[in-house]
């Protein structure tokens, strides 16, 4: 899709909007960290003036078409401006989740040696910045203690009223951004993405104007995510690109926070990961939902209480949530609709939330592998997941190997186990290296949460040579013996459950469990079922 006549940029996405006399406003939950005097309510021209600036101060600081621009800050959507801002030079943009522990950081930051890493006062704990690798190390909310002639550490003082260089567009199959994965089992992978397949492939595609999917222009589109994840600058992209009546951007789960401007605005079409519409549950009968037609949910495995709770909320005669999959390397594969009427059956051990539908009609296609061999396993047979699609990342930054191991010609192994249905249709089964021997780690999870109303979440986790162990997030340290063993009679035999408040589960920036931080922190022994090979 062309954006008034011109294909979506990124470096420019606000200034096309601005020069089109675009009318959608951006509604904050708080104001930007970058620029809180700007308030919560901003038009496309501020927007694209605030990138501008960002733009100079990065030309300040000495970034050139084709630097690599870390940036590590708490999470809020300027985050996407800030690439933005970058992309705008020629620059590469890298966001990074301020969740990430420090020596995971300082591996991604090896790994990609930028020319300038973009911190906040935050990711100082000394006071100065660790030795990141960068050449250069912008602080973007406070001075700096420096040594006389220490150049290499910046404030915004010091590059400030910078001129702003022309846009500067990279071809389309150079790299655009750089992504990283949810890191669920260790340290995130670095995606490659060009303008090809970032823009061109995925949002220009979510840019149509498709029935029930598209922003239309009296709606109300509201996002509650990472903004660190690459779905926030597709999002941003595509959904300016539409001009709704608004965008109300929502940066924390909390609900105080959320709270207001999605009962002031009242959503139209509201996008979430999943773990924050868990947290969201309890208020769904609020006016902030009232609204809704559409719910959209990515990231994550989602289970039938949440959206069976979350349709029933909304006073739409015809609501839908779309369930989408994918990956970071890949963008979205298949996607379902879910309604009141689909989502009536409770208690079963029917598919529900893991029938993903069918591949994206013309854009990508799947086929189910053997684990060992590789080779295409008969419809109906459970295995590796392999893709084919031309949105595919070039590369993980630093591991090419690792990128090649999971590439067979245009196929690209996706690390998750499942079923391809006689129909074509996707039931996602696990991650091949969370697998479950005699069951679905998934389908247990959805059967558990949806016969017990008082579980927040549930995680299982396998444990070889000895039986699963179950972990709930039950918020009053309760669980009922009796209703527990009634929701496992036709399960395989589990473990104890162990009970934890939701704040007590390692998560990623995107609401994931670590489970690989979980297995630690239970003592479990970090093998599993699974091999671990194509994570």
């Amino acid at each position: 899709m062309a954006l008034f006549g011109k294909r979506i940029e990124l470096g420019t996405l606000f200034e096309d909007v601005a020069d089109r006399g675009h009318s959608t406003t951006v509604h904050l939950s708080r104001p930007l960290d970058i620029a809180p005097g700007l308030g919560t309510v901003l038009d496309p021209p501020a927007l694209a003036g605030l990138v501008r600036d960002a733009a100079g101060w990065f030309a300040g600081a000495g970034v050139k078409p084709g630097d690599r621009v870390a940036i590590s800050k708490r999470d809020h959507w300027d985050l996407v401006l800030l690439c933005c801002a970058a992309a705008r030079l020629g620059a590469v943009p890298v966001p990074l989740s301020a969740s990430l522990e420090k020596d995971v950081l300082e591996i991604l930051l090896k790994r990609l040696d930028p020319a300038l890493l973009v911190v906040d006062a935050a990711r100082l704990p000394d006071g100065r910045p660790a030795d990141s690798g960068a050449a250069r190390t912008l602080v973007l909310d406070r001075g700096v203690d420096r040594e006389p002639g220490d150049g290499s550490v910046l404030s915004l003082h010091d590059v400030r009223g910078h001129t702003v260089p022309a846009p500067r567009r990279r071809p389309d199959d150079d790299p655009l951004a750089i992504l990283h994965t949810s890191g669920t089992t260790g340290v995130p992978k670095l995606v490659v993405h060009s303008t090809r397949t970032l823009l061109r492939r995925l949002v220009d595609f979510e840019a149509h104007r498709w029935p029930v999917l598209a922003a239309r222009p009296d709606d109300v589109a509201a996002a509650a995510f990472s903004f660190a994840h690459g779905r926030a600058l597709a999002w941003t992209a595509a959904v300016s690109a539409l001009g709704p009546a608004k965008m109300v951007v929502i940066t924390s789960a909390d609900w105080d926070e959320a709270r207001p401007p999605l009962e002031e605005h009242r959503p139209t079409v509201m996008e979430a990961q999943p773990s924050t519409f868990v947290r969201w549950r309890p208020h769904s009968r609020t006016r902030a939902f009232d609204r809704v037609r559409l719910y959209v949910s990515t990231f994550d495995a989602v289970h039938p209480p949440t959206v069976r709770t979350f349709l029933d909320a909304t006073r739409h005669p015809r609501p839908v949530w779309l369930q989408g999959w994918g990956q970071t390397e890949t963008g979205p594969l298949t996607f379902r609709f879910f309604t009141r009427r689909a989502m009536r059956a409770e208690r079963g051990r029917h598919p529900t939330t893991r029938d993903l539908g069918r591949p994206v009609p013309g854009r990508t296609r799947l086929r189910v592998v053997d684990r060992e061999t590789l080779r295409p396993v008969p419809r109906g047979t459970a295995g590796l997941l392999a893709c084919s699609t031309k949105a595919l990342c070039l590369d993980y930054t630093a591991e090419r190997e690792r990128y090649l191991r999971k590439r067979a010609g245009r196929w690209f192994i996706t690390g998750d186990l499942g079923v391809l249905t006689r129909g074509g249709r996707l039931l996602l089964l696990d991650r091949e290296s969370d697998a479950l021997p005699e069951a679905s780690c998934v389908e247990v999870e959805d059967v558990i949460e949806d016969r017990l109303p008082g579980v927040g979440e549930c995680v299982v986790l396998s444990v070889p040579g000895g039986r699963a162990q179950p972990v709930l997030v039950v918020e009053d340290g309760r669980l009922d013996p009796d209703l527990w063993r009634s929701a496992l009679a036709d399960l395989p035999e589990l473990a104890e459950p162990v009970l934890v408040t939701w704040e007590r589960m390692p998560r990623t920036a995107t609401g994931k469990v670590r489970r690989a931080a979980l297995r630690e922190h239970l003592g479990l022994p970090p093998e599993t079922h699974g091999t671990g090979r194509w994570t």
